[in-house]
């Protein structure tokens, strides 16, 4: 355990930004799995509709600074591949 005044406030620091970043995480694995859902139901309209929202939280975690900006980039263009590959 913290010893000192600076490493308790250091621990307490910690502890809340863990919070919000699990947070933060967690709603974006949770849009994740709802547009691939629709892509999986093949609910086009639906899927494009989610594209765009989806891809405005996986901007959001690169700036948040819970998705590094390659791996943001990897999961927009494979879930936008998906989304127009589907059939009309």
């Amino acid at each position: 355990m913290a010893n000192h005044k600076s490493a308790e406030k250091r621990v307490r620091q910690t502890e809340r930004r863990n919070e919000v970043n699990s947070r933060n995480r967690s709603h974006l694995r949770t849009q994740i799995k709802k547009l691939r859902a629709a892509i999986e139901g093949g609910n086009r309209e639906e899927a494009q509709a989610m594209l765009g929202q989806t891809v405005s939280v996986i901007d959001r975690s690169i700036q948040k600074g819970v998705l590094h900006q390659n791996a943001a980039a990897r999961h927009k263009s494979r879930l936008t591949s998906k989304v127009n590959g589907m059939s009309a």
